[in-house]
């Protein structure tokens, strides 16, 4: 008797107290940062910050395991194109086309952390997304300060593909693939600072307003850097505490 006894507090011990584990479940993530516009209007391909837009970013993900979820993603900010703002090449000034336009956008990605934070502790980790979505834009093209007299014979081409711009018309929504990565990092089992960027790649090349005018053999992008905070909500297993051994 006195053995068995023995034994099962010995087994006792071992058991996971299920009932006072936590394990995260949710993620939920609030971000600003900058937008920044890649298409003709910059003299980039990697766009630039002189155009780049404010935004802010919600988050929310569901934790599959230590280094995979699942991610929804709400981001608002503004997306802006000047050619006017570059000196270099010369007829940018002259041309000076511009747009503005807001930016209203829900992506769903598959986030992949390397290595994954272990089970409710503290930890840093860089991490990996991809997925998909639309933006709802409202876009609004500006073509009032072309110098048509600096472009000589070029600017009749020019007038002509500005007519066909505006008779396509503008897109309300656009689909996207995003891809980026960022890091976080735990500070306590609940709160991470994080720092990221992500690349849009869209089907449009009317996103600025301009395609005919400008180049229409390319699509236009963004990009979306951001730091900010994250939640990690915590849950209790469900299950049955350990049996008390009673004497």
């Amino acid at each position: 008797m006195r053995l068995a006894l023995i034994l099962l507090l010995a087994i006792a011990q071992h058991l996971p107290v299920v009932g006072q584990v936590k394990e995260p479940r949710y993620e939920f993530g609030l971000s600003l940062g900058r937008i920044v516009y890649q298409g003709d209007l910059t003299p980039s391909a990697l766009g630039s910050f002189r155009s780049s837009k404010f935004s802010y970013g919600l988050t929310a993900a569901r934790v599959l395991s230590t280094a995979l979820s699942v991610r929804a993603s709400f981001l608002h900010g503004g997306l802006s194109g000047n050619d006017g703002l570059y000196s270099v090449p010369e007829y940018r000034k002259q041309r000076n086309f511009n747009f503005t336009s807001t930016v209203n956008e829900l992506t769903a990605q598959l986030v992949w952390s390397v290595p994954g934070v272990p089970v409710y502790q503290k930890g840093f980790s860089a991490y990996l997304f991809a997925g998909g979505g639309a933006a709802h834009m409202s876009i609004r093209p500006n073509a009032s300060g072309f110098n048509a007299e600096f472009f000589g014979s070029e600017a009749a081409a020019i007038q002509q593909g500005l007519d066909a711009d505006s008779a396509h018309g503008l897109p309300g929504i656009v689909p996207l693939l995003i891809a980026g990565g960022g890091v976080k990092y735990f500070f306590t089992p609940s709160w991470a600072i994080n720092a990221e960027a992500s690349y849009r790649l869209s089907n449009s090349d009317y996103m600025d307003g301009f395609s005919e005018s400008v180049n229409p053999e390319l699509n236009d992008h963004y990009m979306n850097y951001s730091v900010g905070v994250i939640y990690r909500r915590s849950k209790r297993n469900s299950g049955t505490d350990c049996p008390m051994v009673r004497y």
